[in-house]
Formats: C-alpha cells, sequence, structure tokens
C-alpha cells in the first residue's frame, strides 16, 4: 500500500492542476517563508568549483552558534536542511515510544513511523508517562502556540530521568527568540533551527541541529562529508551574522503580519493565530476561499486534517497585496 501524500506549502504544480485556468505568475502564500530575502552576496567562482573546506564548514557552525546563542560551536551541526535532520534523527534511538505534540508539522511524526517506532498525536502534554522521546515545534506550526522554556526544561528533565529526548522544531523562532532553549539547552534535548525560512533563502537548503556531543557527534557522522555546499555555506555565514538586516527585518514583517491580519480579520470564524511570518486563519467558509483564491491565482495552505483552517503567508510586493485584496474583496 502506498504512503498517504503529505500536503506541504510550495506545491505550485498543484496549485496549477487544481486552477488550470487561473492567472499567472501565482502568488504562493502557502510556505510561511520571508518573501523579502536575504541579499545573496557576490559568490566567486572557485565556491561552484571545488569542494568545500572544512574551515568554512565549522565558521558556518560557529555563525549558527553566535546567532542561535549557543554555548558551543561543537554542539551546532549544519545540515542540507532542517528536513533531512527530521528524517535522521529516528534512526539514532532504538525503538521508542514517540509522542508529537500536534497538530503541527506532519513530517516529524512521520519520519519517526517510517523508521519504526510507535508514535502517539498528543494535544498537551500534561501527561506523558511512558513517552520516551517528545517532539514538539515551538513556536508551533501553524498555529503559533508557544511553549515557556520553563515548561520545556521541566519536560527535558522529566524526561532525562528515564533516558528520554525531548525535540524542539524552532523553524520559525528567529523572529521570536525569546523563548528558544538553546542558551541553556538540556543534555538530552535536541533543537532544530530553520535557515530559509527567515532568510527567505529556502532554495538554498540550510539547517542547524544544535545537540549535546553524543548526538551531534552522531548526527554529523550519518549526514557524511560536505553535506553543506559551499555558496549555501558562504551565503550562510554572511547572513547570520548580519543583525542589522535581522532586526529590520523582523520589523517589516511584523507589520506585514498586522496588515494581514487587517485583510483576513472579517472572515475569520476566530482569532488569527499564528507567527510573524504567517497567519492561521479558521472558518467554516475556509474551503470556499481557498477555491477563491485559486481560481485568482493565490496558493495559501490548506490542511488535511481539518478544512475549516488555511494559513496564509506573507504577500512580498505591493502588487501581490493588491492581488490578494482583491480576490479577498470578491469572495466577500
Amino acid at each position: 500500500m502506498s504512503e498517504a501524500r503529505i500536503w506541504h506549502g510550495g506545491d505550485l504544480d498543484e496549485a496549477r492542476r487544481l486552477f488550470p485556468r487561473a492567472p499567472e505568475p501565482w502568488i504562493d502564500l502557502s510556505t510561511g517563508i520571508n518573501p523579502i530575502a536575504y541579499p545573496v552576496p557576490p559568490l566567486p567562482a572557485s565556491l561552484f568549483e571545488r569542494l568545500p573546506l572544512p574551515a568554512e564548514h565549522r565558521d558556518l557552525e560557529a555563525a549558527a552558534a553566535e546567532a542561535y546563542g549557543a554555548t558551543d560551536p561543537a554542539m551546532v551541526v549544519a545540515a542540507p536542511g532542517t528536513q533531512v535532520l527530521i528524517s535522521l534523527l529516528p534512526h539514532l534511538r532504538p525503538r521508542s515510544r514517540v509522542a508529537v505534540l500536534g497538530p503541527t508539522y506532519a513530517e516529524h511524526a512521520h519520519s519517526w513511523r517510517k523508521a519504526g517506532h510507535d508514535v502517539a498525536d498528543v494535544a498537551t502534554v500534561d501527561r506523558l508517562d511512558g513517552t520516551d522521546v517528545l517532539v514538539v515545534v515551538n513556536p508551533n506550526n501553524p498555529d503559533g502556540r508557544l511553549l515557556k522554556r520553563e515548561t520545556l526544561l521541566r519536560l527535558a528533565e522529566d524526561l532525562r530521568s528515564r533516558g528520554g529526548w525531548l525535540v524542539v522544531d524552532e523553524a520559525f523562532a528567529d523572529f521570536e527568540p525569546g523563548e528558544s532553549l538553546v542558551p541553556v539547552l538540556p543534555s538530552n534535548a535536541v533543537v532544530l533551527r530553520s535557515f530559509g525560512k527567515t532568510y527567505g533563502l529556502a532554495g538554498l537548503r540550510t539547517g542547524f541541529a544544535l545537540a549535546p556531543e553524543p548526538v551531534a557527534t552522531r548526527l554529523r557522522s550519518a549526514l557524511g562529508p560536505w553535506a553543506v555546499s559551499g555558496p549555501a555555506m558562504e551565503t550562510g555565514r554572511k547572513a547570520l551574522r548580519d543583525r542589522e538586516w535581522l532586526e529590520a527585518a523582523r520589523s517589516a514583517r511584523a507589520a506585514d503580519a498586522s496588515r494581514l491580519d487587517d485583510l483576513l480579520r472579517s472572515v475569520a470564524d476566530a482569532p488569527l493565530r499564528g507567527t510573524i511570518l504567517y497567519r492561521l486563519l479558521e472558518s467554516p467558509r475556509a474551503p470556499e476561499l481557498f477555491q477563491v483564491l485559486g481560481e485568482h491565482g493565490i496558493w495559501v495552505r490548506r490542511f488535511q486534517y481539518s478544512p475549516r483552517l488555511l494559513r496564509f503567508g506573507l504577500p512580498g510586493t505591493e502588487m501581490e497585496w493588491q492581488r490578494l485584496e482583491t480576490a479577498l474583496a470578491r469572495f466577500f
């Protein structure tokens, strides 16, 4: 029996299949990626012509340690995107009882199940008796739920008493960093950080795990040599150290999120939720709105587990804002 396909953002092939008469170019609001990307620096041809140097790899991990508040660069593992790390982590433990706090990014539960673990989707973290691994996306995708650092530390301590792990996916934490677990990382916790979402450069496929030394060493071994490309290393090192750009982007995208809320509020059946990079709308009319937006060439994120939900990323240009506003006006 073939596996059920997991819906992801960014699938414009599917958008064109569903709405073959929609106007081009499509506006892709389905991903939660910063629509105003970090300006890629000039890259010398040599980065494409030779293998990356170990010193460049170490410097990328040092830049990530600085950016995320890690106490030691040795705990940082650079990878070709966090999805690879999500897929690898389940293979570093024997068969375990895994709880995934959800609903959330579906690849976490899928990856642990695929590796042979016993996986339960849980709605709260109040009772975790018998759990060996707890996976938390913080802030959560898609609703923006945020667990306090104190809560995460308590959960990690509970898991440590029975040899368990806490895995925290902080893919959207760069713009909302207050509760990051990285600066106080427990010895049995692994934190995942995405580069492409915040910096708008998802195509570089760069991400990081921050983990205690034994887990970090095993992840590096599983990834093998030259896991990250030279151009990605060079761009990542510069971007992660550009704090001025990050602060300006945080402020600008927060204003965009507020503008998006103003557009969506009248159709929402509940308070809008999410993070700075995406907003989650709940309404019984969500399927109808998805259809109208698709016919106008605007692709948003729908969810297999709830037809009442749509997630909206941020438009990147004034033309995109105007097209969205026009489509919403026609929906009303």
